[in-house]
């Protein structure tokens, strides 16, 4: 059995469509083991266990927007096979209906993968939250710090505007 895939092998594998992250089926096709076709046979197979939030099959507009942007999606341009796209809980069900060792191995990394990305975005919308937060907390600084300089320069007696700081008026 070929060595397991990384994390971030898989992570590049993993789109945003239709507000979802989802995987291919050439992809996990390709990362557990089978053709494609068997895996979509399985699926048809198996379909009750895979309701819509679990798996839909990509518009030909959306296939069609994903062909030029990844290489890796050539071979899609002229298929008349639309491609079905697996959520997480998808990838999960896949798992067991293959029922090879192989599945139910990726799909444990793909899982921890697909775990790991929402752990990372979280975190990157707190980051971008307490920024937003410091951002607005020194708004105002800048203003504040040309007016102090502005005074110091009036109080040695340098060359500078003559402005009203702070409500007083400095000459």
């Amino acid at each position: 059995m070929r060595e397991l895939i990384p994390h971030e092998e898989i992570a590049r594998r993993i789109f945003v469509i239709r507000g979802q992250k989802v995987m291919l089926d050439s992809d996990l096709a390709e990362l557990f083991g089978v053709e494609t076709k068997q895996l979509n046979r399985q699926v048809k197979r198996n379909i009750q266990r895979f309701p819509p939030e679990f798996m839909f099959r990509l518009t030909k507009q959306e296939r069609d927007e994903l062909v030029p942007i990844w290489h890796q999606f050539g071979k899609m341009k002229h298929s008349y096979v639309l491609p079905y796209a697996f959520t997480e809980h998808g990838v999960t069900m896949l798992a067991s209906v293959l029922k090879s060792e192989r599945a139910v191995k990726m799909s444990i990394i793909i899982v921890k993968t697909f775990v790991k990305l929402r752990e990372i975005m979280s975190a990157h919308k707190e980051i971008a939250y307490k920024l937003k937060e410091l951002e607005d907390k020194i708004e105002g600084h800048d203003t504040d710090i040309r007016d102090i300089f502005e005074a110091i320069r009036q109080l040695m007696g340098l060359p500078g505007e003559h402005r009203k700081i702070g409500g007083f008026a400095v000459k």
